[in-house]
């Protein structure tokens, strides 16, 4: 399903702009790679269609069950996971290898993306995804619907599960489709394993953070952090586009990646944390000030509790309580009373200049030094 310029030696790569940063990141991932984003959408709705004719021809009702799972995987999102792959692949072989031998693994990564989406999304009883209905709500409706027997949202959460399943598996499916050297699929394949094992362990952690507030506490929080979102969304995916490259033995550029993976996924996570209170729903998607409403135990949120006076600390025990959007409000702005929210900034942009110091210690590729860059600061500045 490679397009022209995937089919040719590499992509056109345009330049960084001074302003990218004031951008949807999704635009600035755009900028740094002109056509990876809309090969990967091509590459993940070819091989999305035969699956689905697929499971359609079992029975008429899994036609519906396999749609929904393709509709998630193709609506929207930034592709931030195969990009930083691509870029990690890109960084260790230059700009003369072709990239149609291994754009299906990168693609994979937006399935697995989408298995841990729709998990986490029936985890945290969420509404909204990308400001749309999650899957597991959006099923139950139809379940209504229909006049269907049965607890619709219970089925709505079991048929979220069967199609978070489908995704991993799907994501197996096309990975198996890049075209790699036999020498390199152990190291692939051994990235790849771990990168899943890491994103469950994260999540596993952040459940239970959820369900021991009282005794969690910062470093649990970034633990979290890194495991949940560092690892599957920036750290894992570059090593991977290494493995892919043949280059899993070069320790200099593993460890590089390896250093600005982790800096640039924190900070991915911090931001989260700023946008779950601070963000805007048309941009982000989903309510603002949910963390609060639940009293997710965040690192902003248990930041401003470590900065609080004794009676904004009294205030803030009411996270998890309140409902109405002026109580959510005035939590949020004692939040930002406490200095949580300009100490998370600085973390933010600490994490950062690890990163960026992190590339001067390696040789990687001019133009993937200059992307890696560019995307530092775009994933961790932006609105969504």
């Amino acid at each position: 399903m490679a397009n022209d310029a995937v089919a040719g030696k590499s992509l056109r790569v345009a330049p960084a702009q001074p302003e990218a940063s004031d951008a949807p990141l999704r635009d600035v991932l755009a900028a740094f790679t002109a056509d990876l984003i809309k090969s990967v959408d091509d590459t993940l709705a070819g091989f999305l269609a035969a699956e689905v004719d697929a499971l359609a021809r079992i029975d008429a009702a899994m036609g519906a069950f396999a749609a929904t799972a393709r509709d998630s995987v193709l609506a929207g999102g930034k592709r931030v996971r195969p990009t930083f792959a691509y870029w990690g692949w890109r960084g260790a072989v230059g700009g003369a290898e072709p990239l149609s031998s291994v754009l299906p693994a990168f693609a994979a990564l937006e399935l697995l993306h989408t298995f841990a989406l729709v998990h986490d999304d029936v985890m945290d009883a969420s509404d909204t995804r990308r400001g749309r209905p999650t899957v597991h709500r959006a099923v139950a409706a139809r379940h209504v619907a229909a006049g269907h027997t049965g607890d619709p949202d219970r089925f709505g959460e079991a048929v979220a599960v069967l199609i978070g399943d489908l995704c991993m598996v799907w994501a197996d499916r096309l990975l198996s489709h890049a075209t790699v050297a036999p020498a390199r699929l152990f190291d692939v394949r051994r990235c790849y394993d771990q990168m899943r094992v890491e994103t469950i362990a994260g999540q596993y952690l952040d459940m239970l953070g959820e369900n021991d507030a009282a005794h969690w506490s910062l470093d649990r929080a970034l633990r979290v952090a890194r495991y949940k979102t560092a690892s599957y969304t920036v750290q894992r995916p570059l090593l991977f586009g290494a493995c892919l490259a043949g280059f899993a033995a070069d320790t200099s550029l593993i460890a590089a990646y390896t250093r600005y993976g982790w800096a640039v996924g924190e900070a991915f996570q911090l931001c989260d944390d700023l946008l779950g209170v601070y963000g805007d729903p048309a941009a982000t998607g989903k309510p603002a000030g949910d963390d609060l409403r639940t009293g997710k135990p965040t690192a902003l949120l248990l930041l401003a509790r470590q900065l609080a006076t004794p009676s904004q600390r009294q205030a803030l025990e009411r996270a998890g309580t309140v409902t109405e959007p002026h109580e959510v409000a005035r939590l949020a702005e004692l939040v930002v009373a406490t200095g949580a929210v300009a100490r998370i900034e600085r973390m933010i942009s600490d994490r950062v200049a690890e990163a960026l110091d992190a590339l001067d210690s390696a040789s990687v590729d001019p133009t993937a030094r200059t992307a890696l860059t560019g995307l530092a600061t775009a994933a961790t500045t932006r609105r969504a």
